[in-house]
């Protein structure tokens, strides 16, 4: 599980992140949608809450709110209450971060083509202040959930592994139900050492080798993350570039009605449209 993030400094100012890329991004989000982001789980690398807390803090540091849906096999599985509204399975983690203990959750919304699609939708109406879902799954559940629908877009997975020999196998299964069953073509790659690590750098290319000469994917970015590195030290640029282009790549989904509703029920905040999310 992810601890709550530090977001912003004592002004209120955002750090580590250009001038441009914050326009953009400041312009992605003038309407109320809400982006997608496939996260692909790997059981044999223990770090995919250091890498969804990375990316909370780097979204923090944007100025958006983040809800991370961890359906990995590692997870707990949703609450008995979220069986009747999905929004009491989330949890406020802080002003900005929210988590939702989603182990089997996908499959409950499988239909006969054997799309999970509609989770999609119930994360919506359930989430509906949050700016990015951050959804963390094995490789196939994610496939199930987007496939569908984000066919046709540039959705681009963000895939994790250690330095060790079982995470970089299941890393290279886990690309191989993407490109075979999802026809996703490219992805990120961060790979989890320690400063150290002198096998961290071979991982990344051999990956992106294999990736390349059997299955035609293209490894797009390969960045490393220190497992011992503070959580309190804000992510370096290289880390912020791969989250702002993770959120550019991502699966929009307007709000439909029932999250409009709860958008304006009483207690709940009406971002308006004309207010910027980034400062």
């Amino acid at each position: 599980m992810i601890r709550s993030e530090r977001s912003t400094n004592g002004t209120g100012s955002q750090v580590g992140r250009p001038t441009d890329q914050a326009a953009g991004l400041r312009q992605m989000f003038a309407a109320r949608v809400i982006r997608f982001i496939p996260v692909v789980a790997n059981a044999s690398a223990a770090c995919g809450g250091l890498v969804l807390e990375r990316l909370c803090a780097a979204y923090g540091s944007f100025g958006l709110n983040t809800l991370v849906v961890d359906a990995s096999d590692q997870a707990r599985p949703p609450s008995e209450l979220s069986d009747f509204d999905l929004s009491e399975g989330i949890e406020v983690l802080s002003n900005q971060v929210s988590y939702m203990p989603a182990r089997g959750l996908p499959l409950r919304h499988v239909d006969a083509r054997g799309s999970c699609a509609t989770l999609l939708d119930a994360l919506a109406d359930a989430s509906p202040q949050s700016d990015v879902v951050l959804i963390h799954a094995p490789a196939n559940e994610l496939v199930r959930i987007f496939s569908h629908r984000a066919r046709a877009s540039n959705l681009r997975p963000l895939l994790f592994c250690n330095d060790m020999a079982e995470g970089l196998t299941d890393a290279y299964a886990a690309i191989k139900t993407i490109t075979q069953r999802g026809h996703w073509m490219a992805y990120d790659l961060i790979v989890c050492a320690s400063a150290r690590s002198q096998q961290a750098d071979e991982v990344g290319r051999r990956l992106a080798q294999c990736a390349d000469n059997f299955l035609g994917a293209a490894q797009r970015r390969c960045l490393r993350l220190d497992p011992h590195e503070s959580a309190i030290v804000d992510p370096n640029p290289e880390f912020m570039e791969l989250a702002a282009g993770l959120l550019q790549c991502a699966w929009v989904q307007t709000l439909g009605d029932t999250a409009f509703d709860h958008l304006v029920s009483p207690g709940a905040a009406l971002p308006s449209r004309a207010t910027p999310v980034l400062n």
